[in-house]
């Protein structure tokens, strides 16, 4: 099919205006003669469907390069509203299509709407294999956005995911597979209008960004696509998406505080160590978080009987704290008879059978493990009713993760997709998991959401949960998972935040501070201060890790993180209103500049900036410059910076758009010190014109008596009249009786410079602002302390000096960046690569840790054995100039008097090939063993990432002349002899269409070993296994080369 761009409007394209062609007796065709799209005509045909309006639409085209000659039509249907439209393959595929899960009532995506308008962008269609591919053409200069939770940049084009949800421990920026599954993508067309397009599939989709201005949608067939729009804006996008997937609920104030968690404190005393820690030294926090080691054998609904004896008692001292507990719950049920929740759930049924009809046992937290299948009404019921229980006055909020769901010891790292769901007849009956698998997650926070609802209907749920679909928003919160604490997961929360408010869940954020490895003060202070203006705001770091809270980085950063928090809880009154007005609208609670001007194509990729209303947070993303030194992208209009008193180098800057008015509140040590009667504050900023307004929701802050209309909408207006400033209520909705409470007026001058005023809420104030001479004066000293900047934090990480010349050990990353190579190289632990990018596509091929795996050697045949873990000496290090070499040569000392010797190196002259030259050699004479050592081998020990398990494979020729094809079904696999690769092995991921090729010289390796793991590949070299002397030393050299392979 061939896309028909830019239709007229249905006022000016009638019936009348075509041309009768021959057609089925079935439905009266028409050809428009205008309709042409480049050197080909297309046929548009028009019949009535089923007696009702509106029309289903055909599109035919021939010869359009690429497609499948045999597909030839779309059908096209008005459903929910205007200008929303669903386009299907055939009529018999719109009747084939399985129940939309995305969709808050799925019969809304069957009902045709009886509205006005056609299709302004109609896709193309084709088949390969059981795969439908579903193609927009947008106009050229479209920008792409949304598609859920994903790492990478802010815009999308060029990008390609899958949707899967995926356990991606430490994802990079280039991971296609995340722990969510949004089939969506926002179009920005070059006008500024928008457009949304949603694949309503829950099978794993292919959303290909790779082409500028071209959405492909690759799914098993049948599926629709939802488009809606063109909108005169984004906003409007989001707001038609939300009509059909729901919005969030009003969450409880208090999830809106700071939130701090670690895996784990432990045991409870730790706990309320932590919360009377945060009280005494002022830094505002509402919540605290219980990771799995409360429960007893990671046994969900148990408790530690020695670390967590009495969780009534701890719920009671965190609640005299005023804090709030959230605790965690898992999917993985352990299969163990005479544990009350396995015996019920086998009794009921509610476990996900394998493709034999058993019940399927998969490896978690706790052992051997069974999974309730959430796609069953009864087995839904049947956990919320065990959440019931678990909900008590000690548990306030829960928390869903490895929802994926994450299975151990698996290559997928989650169930078979053969497992059977015996789901609901609603939401496509019984299926195998590869149907059910993305919405697991989505789910299993519905069921949670259910039960803490049966709990107590007078208190709103809270639930985060990792895995989702779109449309979880309407059940649970979510985080961006396991991220790394680095600079480079820093840069990607905001953009990573913005995405999944673009997709229609506006309460995200990352964890602060990085989930894996250490933060450094600097960082640390960063993160929060961004992240205490993010929707979620939640500090958590893993096992291993040095503390995270905000008193473990020193005093500075101490200071650092309480400014943040006090930011964030003065700011309370408006982030509260925005999710007010995301409840109500669907529109997200933070997003990207160009929002403020769709029009302007230099503020579609700014990422180290966003919007929160009208209030503009530019943060420092980058450790070398701090807020006073770095460019601030504003939009067309008045912007006036201001602050709190906080200016610091690692806290954000802030500006309010001119005609704005922002309402803040006092700092608080948590929401339930907040009154309504506390005195208010609102911030001005006047436009050009002297005019400003601004609204403000209020009510209890958790229930649902807002929902009969006990709550406060206020909209107040500022005007400046021959130098008087007006300030009053302009209007008002809702029962709750307004507060008798001061209010403070805080008028923006420019350059931080402000006047400030106060009168009583619900009366006009009327100021009289200073003379010409005196704002000119408070302006030049706001200007004067806007250069003055707290100190900046230090980053205690170790620049890399170049180049590097004997400097021994040092404790830095060693970044080589040569040709179309990137890595990470870690000399104080085993000389480790922990990262290997290839440029050109972007692709991270390592799974690495940095104390394990990535790319190690060994020295012998045992798993492990030295040379993994010792210190390697830097020899030397050359930096490649314009067109130059790219190297490191490192060594380590061994015991027994042995070495092991490595020079990565990219060469000018190959720059695509990354070389790996690795030698045992002696450094010792040996004299007492006739010049020889122990016997030694070299084993090359690469931990390779699959980022698409199930469509990766091994492949490669052997000595004796066998094509081998490799897949992860099989066993562990040892090739000797003939049977070993010919010289050359790859990885090929058929998803990706590359291949990673890596080429040896055969006589300086014995075996090679293909081992998988988790979503991760071993190929191993092993050098045959001898003594070694100073002539004879054992050496492996091999090289690594990303290859695009052709599909098929």
């Amino acid at each position: 099919m061939l896309s028909v761009k830019h239709l007229p409007p249905s006022s000016c394209f009638s019936l009348d205006s075509l041309q009768p062609i021959s057609s089925p007796a079935s439905k009266q065709l028409f050809c428009s003669p205008s309709l042409r799209t480049g050197k080909r005509t297309s046929t548009i045909s028009y019949h009535k469907a089923k007696g009702f309006l509106p029309y289903c639409v055909f599109v035919e085209a021939a010869n359009v390069r690429g497609m499948n000659p045999s597909v030839s039509t779309t059908v096209w249907r008005r459903i929910l509203e205007d200008n929303v439209f669903r386009f299907d393959s055939t009529e018999n595929a719109r009747e084939e299509a399985w129940p939309s899960l995305s969709f808050a009532d799925a019969k809304q995506r069957e009902i045709p709407f009886e509205g006005v308008g056609i299709p302004e962008y109609y896709p193309r269609c084709a088949f390969e294999k059981d795969r439908q591919i579903m193609i927009f053409e947008l106009p050229s200069g479209t920008s792409f956005y949304g598609t859920g939770e994903v790492s990478g940049p802010l815009e999308r084009s060029g990008q390609r995911i899958f949707t899967w949800n995926s356990d991606a421990w430490g994802y990079g920026p280039s991971t296609t597979s995340l722990y969510q599954s949004h089939p969506w993508v926002l179009a920005v067309l070059p006008d500024g209008k928008a457009l949304g397009l949603l694949a309503d599939t829950t099978r794993r989709c292919e959303v290909d960004l790779r082409q500028k201005s071209l959405i492909k949608f690759v799914a098993p067939s049948p599926y629709p696509v939802i488009s809606f729009g063109p909108f005169s804006s984004p906003a409007a996008v989001l707001r038609s998406l939300s009509h059909a997937i729901g919005t969030i609920g009003m969450p409880p104030k208090w999830s809106l505080g700071y939130n701090q968690c670690r895996w784990s404190y432990e045991p409870d005393s730790k706990v309320l160590e932590v919360a009377r820690t945060f009280r005494d030294k002022l830094i505002p926090c509402d919540v605290l978080w219980m990771d799995i080691d409360y429960m007893d054998g990671f046994r969900c609904f148990t408790f530690d009987p020695k670390k967590f004896s009495s969780p009534n008692d701890l719920g009671r001292g965190l609640h005299s704290h005023g804090f709030k507990a959230v605790w965690m719950l898992d999917p993985g049920i352990k299969a163990e008879a005479g544990y009350g929740v396995y015996d019920s759930g086998t009794s009921q049924a509610a476990w996900i059978l394998s493709s034999k009809e058993k019940t399927y046992i998969g490896e978690v937290w706790p052992g051997p493990c069974v999974f309730p299948d959430f796609t069953s009404k009864a087995t839904r019921q049947w956990w919320a009713e065990l959440v019931s229980k678990f909900v008590s006055d000690f548990v306030d909020g829960i928390w869903n993760d490895m929802n994926e769901p994450t299975v151990f010891k698996t290559v997928t790292k989650t169930m078979p997709d053969v497992n059977m769901h015996h789901g609901d007849a609603e939401i496509g009956g019984t299926q195998n998991h590869l149907h059910y698998h993305n919405v697991y997650g989505m789910l299993m926070a519905r069921s949670t959401y259910e039960g803490m609802m049966l709990a107590n209907s007078k208190k709103r749920p809270f639930v985060l949960t990792r895995a989702g679909f779109i449309g979880s928003q309407r059940y649970a919160a979510t985080w961006t998972g396991d991220n790394l604490s680095t600079w480079d997961h820093l840069r990607m929360s905001i953009p990573m935040t913005l995405n999944l408010g673009m997709s229609g869940q506006p309460f995200g954020g990352p964890d602060i501070g990085g989930f894996a490895g250490d933060a450094t003060p600097k960082l640390f202070a960063r993160w929060m201060g961004l992240g205490a203006l993010l929707p979620f705001c939640r500090g958590h770091s893993e096992k291993g890790t040095i503390d995270h809270e905000p008193w473990s980085f020193g005093a500075e950063c101490e200071n650092v993180c309480r400014l943040a928090l006090e930011r964030r809880y003065r700011l309370l009154p408006h982030i509260y209103t925005l999710f007010y007005n995301a409840h109500t609208t669907g529109e997200p609670v933070i997003s990207p500049l160009f929002f403020a001007d769709t029009k302007d194509p230099k503020l579609r990729d700014v990422e180290d900036s966003f919007l929160l209303g009208p209030l503009l947070v530019s943060a420092s993303t980058d450790k070398r410059e701090g807020s006073s030194t770095k460019k601030v992208n504003l939009p067309l209009g008045s912007w006036k910076e201001f602050n709190f008193d906080d200016n610091h180098e690692d806290l954000p800057l802030l500006f309010l758009k001119g005609g704005s008015i922002l309402p803040t509140g006092p700092v608080v040590q948590n929401t339930g010190q907040l009154d309504v009667c506390n005195e208010l504050t609102l911030v001005v900023a006047l436009d050009d014109d002297g005019n400003a307004e601004g609204l403000l929701y209020e009510d209890d802050g958790d229930g649902f008596d807002y929902q009969s209309g006990k709550c406060l909408l206020t909209s107040y207006k500022a005007t400046l009249q021959n130098d008087q400033l007006h300030v009053k209520l302009d209007w008002s909705r809702g029962h709750l009786q307004r507060p008798s409470r001061a209010l403070n007026v805080l008028l923006l001058l420019g350059e931080t410079a402000k006047v400030v005023f106060s009168g009583i809420d619900g009366e006009d104030i009327i100021f009289e602002l200073p003379s010409a001479a005196e704002l000119a004066e408070l302006v030049a000293d706001g200007k004067n302390k806007n250069k003055t900047f707290s100190g900046s934090l230090k980053d205690d990480d170790i620049e890399v000096q170049d180049p590097l010349k004997g400097l021994g050990a040092p404790r830095a990353i060693i970044e080589l960046n040569g040709g179309e190579w990137k890595l990470k190289v870690v000399p104080w632990i085993g000389g480790r690569v922990i990262s290997m990018v290839h440029s050109p596509t972007d692709i991270e091929w390592l799974w690495s840790r940095l104390e394990m795996s990535g790319y190690e050697e060994y020295s012998g045949t045992e798993y492990r054995s030295s040379g993994c873990t010792e210190e390697y000496n830097i020899i030397r290090k050359d930096i490649a100039q314009i067109g130059g070499n790219e190297s490191v040569l490192m060594e380590a000392d061994l015991v027994g008097g042995l070495a092991l010797c490595r020079s990565i190196y990219v060469s000018k002259e190959s720059p695509n090939l990354l070389q790996f030259s690795s030698s045992l050699v002696a450094k010792s004479n040996f004299a007492g063993s006739g010049g020889f050592s122990r016997t030694a081998r070299l084993r090359i020990h690469p931990s390779f990432q699959l980022r698409h398990p199930t469509e990766t494979f091994i492949r490669f020729e052997t000595i004796d002349g066998k094509s081998q094809h490799i897949s992860i079904e099989s066993e562990e696999l040892c090739l000797c002899g003939d049977k070993r690769p010919n010289g050359e092995w790859m990885i090929v991921d058929t998803c990706a269409n590359v291949s990673l090729v890596n080429r040896f010289n055969v006589e300086e390796v014995e075996q090679c070993l293909i081992c998988w793991g988790p979503g991760t590949c071993f190929l191993e070299l092993w050098s045959p296994e001898r003594p070694i002397s100073k002539a004879t030393p054992i050496s492996i050299h091999h090289t690594y080369e990303t290859v695009y392979v052709t599909s098929g």
